[in-house]
């Protein structure tokens, strides 16, 4: 062998060399996830051992995953018939996929829906990880489950122009959420909207499952929403293996899941079948992996890895699963930050009588001090002593101990109703005012500032210093009864967040009376308006009577299903609904309400209420449900039809009751005879159009239907509300559709809608 050939073997040997070490250290330096001969990475994605790619690589066909390598620019992970797999976790048991979004971009004037399904075999959509959303101006989507046909979530978002929505937050207005169900395995979205939202700034409405921390609501997205140009979203699915418990799969060792050194983990959700599997404490690697395979769990060298006990501390000696420490002397073994170790012990002073008298000096200083300022506060503080208990003594005799047992209650119940992670805040109470800033803001209570009066109390007109204008509510006379009232109705409006609901501004309770100071609505009452109207004044026309209705509606919609704990108004009248300079709706005046427990259906309660509007169920039960504010929106609906008064002498006496003589107008087909005639003489054109007749026969059977005697058999608040917003959009197509018990005339049944599949 010449020089030249020499020197070529010793290259050769060098590489295979380097080769080698290079290869034990890519083996020994990365944790082996897959099994023996298997991909463990698709692109960037690991694929780790329950789950594999090709044959003999994964646990069973529920963990097969394709690496689809079709396109050049990227490799992606496939799971089922087409879920692109962005992570896969042994740790916490999920899987994050995409699936996509259901949309409704019609322009159609028939009120269709649109929808999308998922399903991933026997795994579940996560139903703590992700949110159920609705988007888009009057939009409403729902979920359907595997198991059935009915709705298992859903909601509805509404807005008139883009601006009302807020980033951040998905409250309604704009945008939507609703809980995710447990168990959840095959999901349809449907998402529809009424025609009136085909604007410029909302070309769609959008219904979609998302995990939750991908998702921060944009007022941008009304205009357009399609996450990242792909149409999809991504979940979190749970997975499990088997479909026994943990106890149910050791009995068979054969085809236990579970590797050595690890602990069976049963799903939190009691709805999945099967477990998982975690490394014991003290072991790291693949717990689904056997140690032929190779990357099974192992036991973690705690000595070398976190370094403790060692160097000048002391002698560190792992055993399985833990390791164990001695100390050098002047070290004491301790664990902190859960970590046990040899730590110094903490320093002590040598110069400790020293330090003493520095503190006894020091403590001198301080109390001759205080001895000097004891007497300048005790002079001031008898002085304060006087008026801070005539406050408390105003604070206690107009209900501030009442309230405060109220919120702390309502917190217990919130806590207890919290099924969802995020659960929308509630609003406190912005401001408190004190005595000397209203009496200002009113002129002393001034007969002028008054803006009406009620068995409660007088509101007056206000102005605050830096000019804002308000509402100010003030009892009459100091009584403990209306102070339950008076408190209750902080308790619940410091909770409402809601565009057509009156806004709590703040309180005053260490006055001689309670106050409240709400935000100023200037055009005054729905019953002014239709039964104090002024000579000259102009009348509601059908469009912004049919308006007002679809507004209270969609705001006891919200209080019986939105809010933390559903409220319950007890008391909607036309003299309760207030109205802006654009006719918009605020319902005030909730004195009467109630907050409502989820788990309690009807509320054992004191009959409250107004002469009329009451609902005859609970008069005679006592049994307070959501229902019966139904039944009083259905007496509300009646009185804009009409115009008539609740109740009236001039009316015969059988039909005093303005509810007894609607439906007795209806049963002899005279509803077109009873409307109110300003409203028929000034409204001529689209009232007497066909539009505005059906229009108004489906109002009358809305509030036929509103007005059943049985609570069970009358509409939810949230069904009243969408069947409102079809009639606005001259459709008689609604989502849901209510069943006839009683003989009384349904809304038409709505048109089965068209589905799309993305």
């Amino acid at each position: 062998m010449d020089l030249q050939d020499l020197v070529k073997f010793q290259c050769l040997v060098s590489l295979i060399w380097m080769y080698l070490a290079f290869s034990e250290i890519r083996i020994t330096g990365s944790q082996v996830i897959s099994k023996p001969g298997c991909k463990d990475h698709c692109g960037n994605v690991s694929i780790p051992y329950p789950f594999g790619i090709g044959p003999g690589c994964f646990l069973d066909i529920y963990f097969e995953i394709r690496c689809d390598e079709s396109l050049l620019d990227s490799v992606k992970p496939v799971y089922g018939p087409n879920y692109n797999i962005s992570n896969i976790s042994l740790i916490d048991g999920t899987m994050t996929t995409d699936i996509f979004i259901a949309r409704d971009c019609t322009d159609s004037q028939t009120g269709r829906y649109f929808s999308t399904t998922a399903g991933t075999g026997k795994f579940t959509f996560s139903n703590t990880r992700n949110m159920f959303v609705g988007m888009g101006c009057n939009t409403w989507a729902y979920l359907k489950r595997d198991d059935n046909r009915s709705i298992s979530s859903g909601c509805m978002s509404v807005c008139d122009k883009e601006e009302d929505s807020t980033d951040g937050s998905c409250n309604g207005i704009g945008c939507c959420r609703a809980p995710v169900p447990a168990g959840l395995k095959k999901l349809s979205i449907s998402v529809g909207r009424s025609s009136e939202t085909i604007l410029d700034f909302n070309p769609c409405g959008y219904g979609f499952l998302i995990e939750e921390k991908s998702f921060n609501f944009s007022s941008s997205y009304i205009k357009d929403f399609k996450h990242n140009g792909t149409g999809t979203v991504p979940v979190v699915v749970d997975w499990t293996v088997g479909f026994e418990t943990c106890d149910e799969a050791k009995r068979n060792p054969t085809s236990y899941a579970c590797g050595p050194n690890t602990d069976c983990i049963a799903p939190a959700d009691n709805n999945t079948l099967g477990y998982r599997c975690n490394c014991t404490s003290g072991y790291r690697g693949n717990p689904y992996l056997d140690s032929i395979s190779g990357g099974s769990c192992q036991d973690i060298n705690e000595c070398k890895e976190l370094g403790v006990c060692s160097g000048d501390r002391g002698n560190c000696k792992n055993t399985k699963g833990s390791y164990n420490c001695s100390c050098n002397k002047g070290y004491n073994f301790d664990v902190r930050n859960n970590t046990k170790d040899c730590f110094l012990p903490s320093p002590v002073s040598a110069n400790s009588n020293l330090n003493k008298i520095v503190v006894g000096a020091c403590l001198g200083l301080f109390l001759l001090l205080v001895s000097l300022v004891t007497g300048f506060w005790i002079y001031w503080g008898v002085k304060k002593r006087k008026h801070m208990q005539l406050r408390e003594e105003f604070f206690k005799k107009n209900g501030g101990l009442i309230l405060n047992q109220l919120l702390d209650q309502r917190e217990e119940d919130i806590e207890a109703s919290k099924n969802v992670k995020g659960e929308k805040k509630h609003r406190s109470i912005a401001k408190i005012y004190t005595e000397q800033e209203l009496t200002k803001a009113t002129n002393n209570y001034h007969e002028s500032q008054i803006l009406g009066r009620g068995g409660f109390g007088t509101v007056y007109k206000g102005t605050l210093s830096n000019g804002e204008v308000v509402a100010i509510k003030k009892t009459k006379i100091v009584d403990m009864d209306q102070n339950e009232q008076f408190v209750n109705e902080i308790a619940v409006l410091s909770q409402i967040n809601h565009k057509n609901v009156v806004q709590l501004l703040g309180c005053c309770l260490e006055s001689e009376v309670p106050l409240l100071v709400y935000e100023y609505i200037a055009n005054g009452t729905l019953h002014q308006h239709l039964h104090e109207r002024r000579e000259g004044s102009s009348t509601l026309s059908w469009v912004n009577r049919l308006r007002i209705a679809s507004e209270v509606a969609g705001s006891l919609a919200y209080l019986h299903s939105e809010a933390s704990i559903p409220i319950i108004h007890r008391d909607i009248k036309s003299g309760n609904v207030l109205l802006d300079n654009d006719y918009k709706v605020k319902v005030a005046d909730f004195g009467g309400s109630r907050l409502n427990p989820t788990d309690e259906a009807q509320l054992s309660t004191v009959v409250q209420g107004t002469f009329g509007y009451l609902d005859p169920e609970y008069i005679q039960s006592s049994q307070l449900t959501d229902k019966s504010d139904v039944y009083s929106f259905g007496v509300l609906l009646v009185e804009l039809m009409t115009g008539e008064v609740v109740f009236s002498k001039d009316r015969p006496e059988e039909d005093r009751n303005l509810a007894s003589y609607f439906l007795s107008s209806m049963r002899t087909n005279r509803l077109f005879a009873i409307l109110d005639e300003s409203l028929v003489k000034n409204d001529i054109e689209r009232v007497s159009s066909v539009h505005g007749h059906q229009q108004i026969q489906e109002m009358a059977e809305l509030a036929q239907n509103c007005l059943r005697m049985k609570g069970e058999n009358r509409p939810s608040m949230k069904e009243v509300a969408i069947m409102l917003h079809g009639i606005m959009s001259l459709s008689s197509n609604h989502p849901w559709v209510l069943h006839d018990e009683e003989g009384i005339t349904n809304t038409q049944q709505a048109k089965k809608k068209s589905e799309c599949s993305c």
